[in-house]
């Protein structure tokens, strides 16, 4: 294919053996550098020579957040402190940040890793690359910017939020590309919009991290800022690997390509840890190939996808899974159904005359003390409220949940805009039950 910085394997018997030699690399490497590994490979009787085959993987023990926490501040650290040239933390929304470290060389990783993200984009050096995401302790920013940076293309980081001023660059700079999140691209298409900056700009792709968007909200955004609905781009990641930058659909979108010469992916069944069949939704496990100051061994991530069969249009070698469909631990239990907000994403997403914002309200009614729920939409921009236009989508709403889900709700329909926009991730679950 020809594109920059792309892995060296050209077939799969090739990336095979390349997992295998990076595989008995970082358990060897983990055991004898991590008293937290070594622990852990002791108590369930495995040793680095007994990693002989890929399927060899499955003698290792799990590593689950936990073990990060417990392991504060510098957990899984396999590498002696000298040699630890930067941290990175998770946003931490219970507990202790996760925090991981890194090496020089895992940085040099990494900034190749995501700019072969970029080339996947089909960006090119002469690409203006408008980086609206959090920089900080976060891995965000610092990895869009790193990735351009080696890349090539210029990069404008201004970071997240501050709408006038990311309209302004959008204008002043020529900026070809924008990186956020998928809330933050609604926010910024609907101000493009609202601004009459098309055709005023030369905006022409965007990539959308940290955050599953839906496909009305994707078509909505393309609609309002003009980018082609085949040129928004979903891109993987966590701070645990690496941080964002570990994949990229192509612009065929036919699943992420996920670089699998630098690590190990499994699908796994959340509660019998056993593997899944390809197509089936199962939990994302990982195991790093190359990575030196906090390696990671079938490190649990409780993010849910499914892996892509056949073979893209692309030509690429590296393997596909599905856009992120939800996590294992943001299922929420209503009337003794598993919910993933992802079902409720889907039915939306279906209806034309709801628009892409919604939230999902659980509570419980004290005197009956039955569970209900309530899901707030919003009418498509456009559409003139009428009694019967709100019926129509209300009955729309509950009969499809009720028919794909089996459950029954109750739904709220609102103006166009009234729910709150974010230029961070977009919370829509809200759970007031006791």
């Amino acid at each position: 294919m020809g594109r920059p910085f792309d892995a060296t394997v050209k077939n799969e018997k090739e990336l095979k053996a390349l997992q295998l030699e990076g595989l008995k690399w970082t358990v060897n490497h983990a055991y004898n550098g991590s008293d937290t590994y070594r622990k852990k490979f002791d108590e369930a009787g495995v040793k680095p020579k007994d990693i002989k085959t890929l399927d060899d993987i499955r003698k290792l023990p799990f590593t689950t957040s936990k073990d990060l926490q417990e392991g504060y501040p510098f957990p899984l650290l396999s590498v002696p402190m000298e040699k630890v040239i930067r941290i990175h933390a998770s946003s931490g929304t219970t507990g202790k940040r996760k925090v991981l470290c890194y090496t020089a060389k895992d940085v040099d990783d990494w900034a190749n890793m995501f700019a072969r993200c970029y080339s996947y984009a089909d960006c090119t050096v002469e690409d203006r690359v408008q980086i609206a995401v959090g920089y900080g302790v976060w891995t965000a920013g610092w990895g869009f910017q790193n990735g351009c940076e080696r890349f090539g293309a210029m990069s404008i980081p201004i970071g997240p939020g501050n709408t006038d001023m990311q309209c302004q660059f959008l204008e002043d700079f020529g900026t070809t590309v924008m990186t956020c999140t998928a809330s933050m691209g609604l926010l910024m298409s609907e101000e493009i919009e609202k601004r009459n900056l098309r055709g005023k700009i030369a905006l022409k792709k965007m990539i959308f991290g940290s955050e599953r968007s839906s496909d009305a909200m994707r078509k909505r955004i393309s609609e309002l800022s003009g980018v082609a609905y085949d040129q928004l781009f979903d891109i993987p990641g966590m701070t645990e690997l690496y941080g964002p930058g570990t994949g990229l659909d192509c612009r065929y979108h036919t699943g992420i390509h996920y670089w699998a010469d630098y690590y190990i992916l499994e699908l796994l069944n959340p509660e019998t840890l056993e593997p899944v069949s390809e197509g089936e939704v199962g939990e994302m496990v990982v195991t790093t190939l190359r990575k030196e100051a906090a390696p990671l061994i079938r490190y649990r991530t409780r993010d849910l996808t499914r892996l892509m069969p056949g073979e893209c249009p692309c030509g690429s070698v590296m393997p596909r899974h599905d856009r992120i469909l939800g996590r294992s631990d943001d299922m929420f239990i209503f009337r003794a159904v598993n919910i993933y907000p992802s079902h409720i994403d889907q039915i939306l997403s279906n209806i034309k005359e709801v628009g892409s914002e919604y939230q999902i309200i659980l509570y419980r009614k004290e005197k009956s003390g039955k569970d209900h729920m309530t899901i707030k939409v919003e009418r498509a921009q456009g559409l003139t409220p009428s009694h019967d236009l709100d019926k129509h989508i209300r009955k729309t709403i509950e009969h499809e949940v009720k028919k794909q889900i089996l459950v029954s709700c109750d739904v709220e329909v609102e103006d166009y805009g009234s729910l709150p926009r974010s230029e961070r991730k977009t919370k829509r679950v809200f759970d007031n039950r006791e």
